[in-house]
């Protein structure tokens, strides 16, 4: 099976840079083939590619949105064929609309060859005055994007970027979003979330296994210890059907008690603004009943800072960077829109 991915952007977005990290780092040993269309602009240079042993399809006549419809499925069953790969990495054109190349795709999607992925790259500087003045191609490119990934965020004002976060999301919702600068993240790690495979609903899926794991395991280990231990009432906070703390005894599957709150954001904290967040999560009538919370949040100082937490305790430590900053809440009654204010993503 051969994965096509897209790559959509303005000229001097990043297509190429993205591209080239993935080819080093997350699409190594497998066999390439790039088809750019960049209207007779060398998209990716040809000696790098040669050295990667790349091969490359250029479709610089015309544009595969429009007129090239056919040539574009001639030539896409003439790569299939001829070099069998296990990815086609298609670059259109900047000015093209990224729904016309998926149709495009889609068009030609055999039992052989699947669309994998459609990513846009965004100039986060350049987001407002693309939105302003290219509306009806920029806004094509981010409303049909899989994914969404920022270039040149490095170095950039944390309100600035809170903005262009705000304006792609209203426009597309869903896609994941990386607002982290792209030498500070993987190849694998781009390619997840190009892939969808590294989202807020992934993480809370995640949380809400561990969180039933964990109260299966205690419930059984209660019932295993119940006539001699019944001094630990403060570790669990177990929520029953009716929404309250219960003195951890869970008869109940967690789907059905337990329900999530999960959100992206760029804000960066300090590790004292975060431990302090936390804490206040103890607070159950204003809050709702948190029984577990996880999530990596990008730090002041430039690190990443992860925390777990559980009623009472809270571990907040330096580690790697994500994506994006990821906050994932596991209760029951949760007062989504205070949970929101307190860490101060609204």
């Amino acid at each position: 099976m051969t994965k096509i991915d897209i790559f959509s952007g303005f000229l001097g977005a990043g297509k190429t840079t993205l591209i080239r990290k993935l080819i080093g780092e997350a699409y190594a040993g497998q066999k390439l083939v790039l088809i750019e269309n960049e209207f007779g602009e060398i998209g990716v240079d040809g000696a790098f590619l040669r050295d990667a042993d790349i091969e490359v399809t250029e479709m610089n006549s015309g544009c595969i949105c429009c007129s090239l419809v056919g040539d574009f499925s001639a030539a896409l069953g003439k790569v299939l064929s001829q070099f069998r790969p296990d990815r086609i990495l298609i670059e259109p054109s900047g000015v093209g609309k990224l729904s016309d190349v998926i149709r495009a795709v889609r068009s030609v999607q055999t039992e052989d060859a699947v669309l994998n992925s459609f990513t846009t790259v965004v100039d986060a500087n350049r987001c407002k005055m693309y939105m302003r003045n290219f509306g009806e191609f920029f806004n094509d490119q981010v409303e049909h994007a899989g994914a969404i990934v920022l270039s040149h965020t490095d170095g950039l004002s944390e309100e600035k970027l809170a903005k262009c976060v705000e304006l792609l999301r209203s426009r597309n919702a869903d896609a994941p979003l990386v607002t982290t600068p792209w030498d500070q993240l993987t190849g694998a790690q781009l390619l997840d979330a190009m892939e969808r495979r590294n989202t807020v609903a992934h993480a809370l899926e995640l949380l809400a296994e561990e969180t039933a794991h964990d109260h299966d395991h205690h419930d059984h280990d209660h019932h295993d210890h119940d006539h001699h231990d019944h001094d630990h009432d403060h570790e669990e906070h177990v929520v029953d059907e009716h929404g309250h703390c219960s003195c951890g005894h869970d008869h109940h599957h967690a789907d059905e008690v337990f329900v999530s709150w999960g959100v992206e954001t760029a804000r960066k904290y300090t590790r004292e603004e975060l431990t302090h967040m936390l804490g206040e999560l103890l607070r159950e009538s204003e809050y709702g009943s948190v029984i577990r919370a996880k999530g990596i949040l990008p730090a002041k100082d430039g690190t990443w800072l992860h925390f777990d937490y559980v009623p009472g305790e809270s571990d907040v430590r330096t580690g790697g960077a994500d994506v994006t900053g990821r906050l994932c809440v596991i209760g029951s009654d949760l007062q989504q829109e205070k949970l929101a204010r307190l860490f101060e993503v609204v």
